[in-house]
């Protein structure tokens, strides 16, 4: 399974999106979308699309958590990061600071596929690409530039 993860667009959305978007079995925005016009292209793409709300966005039905279950891992999606890692959940994706990461906290996994507009501390904008094999994670940044 290859999940498309994105964060931060911030009303913006170069077209290159599109094109990695569309080998994906899903696709997984972590908040901070701003326009909705971006979720209607990434669902033009075919794989469906999971949201969360982040804290410029003001849709209110866009949930602030979701939990998911993908190959065998319990997956938390948010858009600001918890300060402690959270029970009964494997990995935690996450946007937010604008900063790639991928760090163990506890036992849980923290990702963040940075940001793809205004990226933070000398990052390159980004995306990423989560693949699941036989309850494994794959997380490869893809720069965009």
């Amino acid at each position: 399974m290859s999940i498309f993860v994105l964060a931060d667009t911030h009303n913006k959305f170069p077209e290159k999106l599109l094109i990695l978007a569309r080998d994906a079995d899903e696709i997984w925005h972590l908040g901070d979308v701003c326009a909705e016009r971006i979720l209607d292209e990434l669902r033009a793409t075919g794989p469906p699309v999971t949201v969360v709300r982040g804290n410029c966005d003001s849709n209110f039905e866009w949930p602030l958590v979701v939990d998911l279950v993908r190959g065998g891992l319990k997956f938390r999606l948010e858009h600001i990061p918890p300060e402690r890692p959270p029970k009964n959940v494997d990995v935690v994706l996450h946007g937010h600071t604008h900063v790639p990461r991928n760090e163990r906290r506890g036992g849980v996994l923290f990702l963040n596929p940075g940001c793809v507009t205004r990226p933070n501390r000398g990052s390159a904008a980004s995306v990423a690409w989560l693949e699941i094999v036989d309850g494994k994670i794959n997380w490869r940044l893809v720069p965009l530039r």
